[in-house]
């Protein structure tokens, strides 16, 4: 995989973020495959609004972010907030592809995707002022440090390539949460999956997970029993195989 962006096709852009447009996509369309099925990705040409890529195979689309620096950081910018947040409440967004890349070299540090499935209202943070002469439309920013590592899976990690396997695998690991979860039921499944990635172990007990009930309390204020809620995604997590239960109250992630 070339970890390069530069190709001649931007050298007629004076625009910067009309050649980092060009320079981007072109690299994708080179180098990515479908995190899905593994059948490489198509640019759509015809500029659809909702994605710019998408697999023949599977039908999967994908929306691609860039940014420059060391990192991907804890926010990217998207468009309008709300166009983002009715494509999620509607079940209409895109999976997204995050690359960042080196100002200077062009070399691509990090580049990750992740499943529409994964985006609650709840990560997509709202900027503090309209655009230029028209003041009450907003753009916003994906939080995507709030998305569990699990949703964020790397075919780039600090400049190193991973195999391809792993990314099929990896992303086909979390996509149990397409089966049609409301947003609610979905928050509470990815703030578990979050919780049980803070413990930095791949196994733990049921007890390690009850260190975070003041947390839970706090993004779920209307649940009065967080303990039995904790237990009961525990379970489900269980029966759809990221979990695995090893006997009284303890679990190893699969």
């Amino acid at each position: 995989m070339n970890l390069n962006l530069y190709s001649s096709l931007s050298d007629g852009y004076k625009n910067n973020s009309q050649k980092i447009r060009i320079l981007t996509e072109n690299w994708v369309n080179e180098n990515i495959y479908c995190p899905s099925c593994g059948h490489n990705v198509n640019e759509y040409k015809n500029n659809k609004p909702v994605a710019d890529f998408f697999c023949s195979r599977c039908s999967e689309d994908y929306e691609l972010k860039s940014k420059k620096g060391n990192s991907l950081g804890k926010t990217i910018a998207d468009g309008a907030y709300n166009t983002m947040i009715e494509r999620i409440i509607g079940d209409a967004s895109p999976n997204f592809f995050f690359l960042n890349y080196e100002k200077d070299t062009y070399n691509i540090l990090n580049f990750v995707a992740t499943p529409n499935y994964m985006f609650i209202p709840e990560m997509i943070r709202k900027r503090k002022k309209g655009i230029p002469n028209r003041p009450n439309y907003f753009m916003c920013n994906i939080d995507i440090s709030s998305i569990p590592n699990s949703g964020k899976i790397s075919y780039i990690k600090d400049g190193k390539v991973q195999s391809k396997d792993k990314v099929i695998d990896e992303w086909n690991k979390t996509i149990f949460l397409k089966q049609g979860y409301n947003l609610k039921s979905k928050g509470w499944i990815l703030d578990i999956i979050k919780c049980i990635e803070k413990l930095g172990k791949n196994n733990f007990e049921l007890r390690d997970m009850y260190q975070f009930e003041k947390y839970l309390k706090l993004k779920h204020p209307d649940n009065s029993n967080i303990q039995a809620k904790i237990r009961q995604q525990l379970q489900l997590l269980r029966d759809r195989n990221y979990l695995e239960f090893v006997g009284r109250g303890k679990y190893r992630i699969s």
